[in-house]
């Protein structure tokens, strides 16, 4: 069991009527409306220490994420922050996991390649190579991705990209979408003949069953917690057994949101206005953003608008004990936390778990010890599961045997 520390890199401080002002974190809101400039220099690096901090902690992996035009997460591009992360953390036996640069917003694709190329030699082949489709409010209205083409575009580069990263001779590419006339990447990843590919989707539609069929990891980000993930996990197995492929649980990454404290009251006390900032500022976004025309293949599109866990709800009604009692949010003592994600890794066969450890408006101060108090408490528990019977084929070669110490999170 591999358990990453995952970071959207939210703004924190937006202002208390934030949710009446605009209808969406995508796209609405206006830089010099709701931002300071200084604070947003402290969220990347408070960003950046909060990662290393869980690195040194004893996490697994570090998870970084792109989006675009939001105050939802502005880590616009995560290969600049990965390369501080790569950097920072040599020496240390964790995975830089992007999840990661969108390939039919970036042209040519090559320039990812590259630029995972370099993360990859500057973290001693230590990366997870993460290609989203992307959201239709990044790739569509942000970068002007032609709708019914995003999904074509995106397995085009994905194939220039990995035989960019082995081919041994120069070589032309003449695709549909993609023409280049000389490829000879300089650097390639030091794994080859590729990192590890791991493909994120909210859902378990056409992104899933490409994924299965290439042997890549599938990671569900939902934020509706594990709890009501049950129904798109007994669709994921199925869609695995289906196609012949072993029941490996590091096939499937899920994320979800923890907030752990000495107690079950203290945890809820101290994570209930973070759970309501997260839900109700950020993550509330209208339908036409999220459901473009075109965007959706057509399995997908039903699922977004019929199968959902939070399509019937309005998020900005529910209040905190909604989001704790209906799963969105894991919080407690280490016991409860632990007894959760257990039972939630067990039941959705889970191998890759990414914590979100700061959601919504949470502090540094208050991260890093959501961080420490789960690195010390509830990580050593979950790490043993599936070791035993299961092979993780989609993490670093170079990590695999490898357990991180837990020094450093008893002293912090």
């Amino acid at each position: 069991m591999k358990v990453c520390m995952f970071h959207l890199m939210p703004y924190r401080d937006l202002p208390a009527d934030f949710d009446k002002r605009y209808n969406s974190a995508y796209l609405d809101p206006v830089w010099f409306d709701v931002a300071d400039p200084d604070k947003v220099t402290q969220y990347y690096n408070a960003t950046l220490d909060e990662l290393i901090f869980a690195a040194k902690s004893g996490f697994h992996g570090l998870c970084t994420n792109q989006h675009h035009q939001t105050v939802y997460g502005f880590m616009a591009n995560p290969s600049l922050m990965a390369s501080v992360l790569a950097r920072q953390t040599n020496g240390d036996n964790v995975a830089i996991i992007q999840l990661g640069s969108t390939l039919p917003s970036t042209s040519p694709p090559t320039r990812i390649a590259e630029e995972y190329a370099m993360l990859d030699c500057i973290s001693g082949g230590r990366l997870v190579a993460g290609f989203p489709t992307g959201l239709p409010t990044d790739a569509t209205i942000s970068n002007g991705v032609i709708p019914v083409d995003q999904r074509e575009m995106f397995r085009e580069a994905l194939a220039l990209v990995k035989k960019s990263w082995s081919a041994r001779e120069i070589f032309a590419w003449n695709g549909k979408h993609y023409q280049l006339g000389m490829v000879n990447l300089w650097p390639r990843p030091i794994q080859q003949p590729s990192p590890p590919i791991w493909i994120p989707g909210s859902g378990i539609s056409t992104t899933a069953e490409f994924v299965v069929d290439q042997d890549y990891c599938f990671c569900q980000l939902s934020y509706y917690g594990a709890k009501n993930a049950e129904q798109a996990s007994d669709r994921y197995w199925e869609m695995v057994a289906q196609k012949g492929r072993d029941d490996n649980p590091y096939r499937l990454s899920f994320l979800q949101l923890i907030g752990v404290a000495e107690t079950d009251a203290e945890a809820e006390d101290l994570y209930a206005e973070h759970a309501e900032y997260f839900f109700h500022k950020l993550l509330h976004t209208p339908q036409h953003y999220q459901v473009v025309p075109g965007c959706l293949e057509y399995g997908a599109l039903v699922q977004a608008l019929r199968n959902t866990a939070g399509g019937s709800l309005n998020l900005r009604q529910l209040k905190a004990k909604d989001f704790f009692n209906q799963g969105f949010v894991v919080v407690g003592s280490p016991k409860t936390v632990r007894e959760q994600l257990m039972d939630g890794i067990k039941r959705l066969r889970i191998g890759h778990l990414l914590t979100l450890l700061q959601f919504g408006s949470m502090p540094t101060e208050v991260c890093k010890n959501n961080i420490g108090l789960f690195a010390r408490e509830v990580l050593p528990h979950l790490e043993g599961i599936w070791d035993d019977k299961y092979e993780d084929r989609w993490w670093p070669q170079r990590l695999r045997a490898r357990h991180p110490k837990h020094a450093m999170a008893a002293t912090s």
